[in-house]
């Protein structure tokens, strides 16, 4: 399976979580437009909580300043046995030993 961990390193009180999303199926290549703000995922896959205490995507609003927002993929050797809305926390802890690859596409956001 494959799991997204989305945050932004330079918030004023440290890392903020945007979003986390595990248990995505290895055969899918992509998600669906405008992923709607519920724990399961159209096609599979969870929703966790994240830094708004909200499920789902909360999409960048930096104070001030230029951003960075890192989207990170990893790739797992099983499911994972989480609940939907799991924090970012619990969804590292959970992968501690089962991840077989990961990447990551970084991009910055000012208003």
């Amino acid at each position: 399976t494959f799991a997204i961990i989305c945050d932004d390193p330079d918030a004023p009180s440290g890392t903020w979580v945007h979003w986390v999303l595990y248990n995505l199926p290895a055969d899918k290549i992509g998600l669906v437009e405008n992923v709607p703000a519920t724990e399961k995922v159209p096609g599979d896959g969870l929703q966790g909580t994240n830094d708004f205490q909200k499920i789902g995507y909360g999409g960048p609003c930096p104070p001030s300043g230029t951003h960075r927002y890192f989207f990170k993929l990893y790739a797992l050797d099983s499911e994972l046995s989480l609940k939907a809305g799991a924090t970012k926390g619990e969804l590292l802890k959970a992968m501690e030993g089962h991840i077989v690859g990961q990447t990551q596409l970084m991009g910055t956001y000012k208003r």
